[in-house]
């Protein structure tokens, strides 16, 4: 390791004492809520359902549908891999999402934009984990990270909105904490009503038409 990157706390350069103090400056009683949510927003939540199935039923883009608040009728776009649907969030409003999975990491990225789907910079984050390996107990632990794009502060395509008053994404940011929260509950409901009520976790798409 060089020697001259300047901030660096590290064993060779920091006793404990000086460690435990430095732990103690970074911690406070209380945050508020834009320390914790003003840049980065992640929830997470334990899952009573199998990690495999909780997988399956998030890489699956339509299941969108149901466990988010307001995302509905997504059907194909005309572009490979694109889907365009409605985000009853606001009135007359259309969001544009492509679904980004790993089966190994068991990660699923859900890359999103309102009004266009040139440019998805409205990136949803979700990881599963076997609860196993990290609880010690069945199912699953499932995150979600939101970044702070600079497109939250200002809508960069202002001419695609549907009306000049509509309000803008990024004016809910305050409340993606909450928002999002209110959500996981609905997936977590949903993935466990269904797992331990011994029914399918995945559904079928419905036949949609190509807008």
């Amino acid at each position: 390791m060089s020697p001259d990157i300047p901030g660096l706390i590290r064993a060779e350069n920091t006793d404990q004492d000086q460690l435990l103090a430095r732990c103690a400056e970074l911690s406070k009683p209380t945050y508020s809520h834009e320390e914790l949510y003003g840049q980065y927003c992640t929830i997470q939540t334990y899952v009573d359902c199998p990690p495999e199935q909780a997988y399956a039923y998030l890489s699956q883009g339509h299941h969108l549908e149901e466990w988010t608040f307001s995302l509905r009728n997504f059907a194909p776009s005309g572009t490979p891999g694109l889907w365009v649907g409605d985000d009853l969030l606001e009135q007359d409003t259309r969001i544009y999402c492509r679904v980004a999975a790993n089966a190994e990491a068991m990660t699923v990225d859900f890359h999103c934009a309102w009004d266009q789907g040139d440019e998805l910079w409205m990136v949803y984050l979700m990881r599963v984990v076997p609860a196993r390996t990290v609880l010690g107990r069945p199912g699953s632990v499932i995150t979600w990270t939101n970044c702070r794009h600079p497109h939250y502060d200002r809508n960069p395509r202002p001419e695609l909105a549907p009306r000049a008053d509509r309000p803008w994404v990024g004016d809910y940011w305050g409340l993606f904490y909450a928002g999002h929260t209110v959500e996981l509950a609905n997936l977590k409901a949903i993935l466990e009503h269904r797992h331990l009520g011994g029914l399918p976790v995945v559904t079928a798409p419905r036949t949609a038409v190509v807008r």
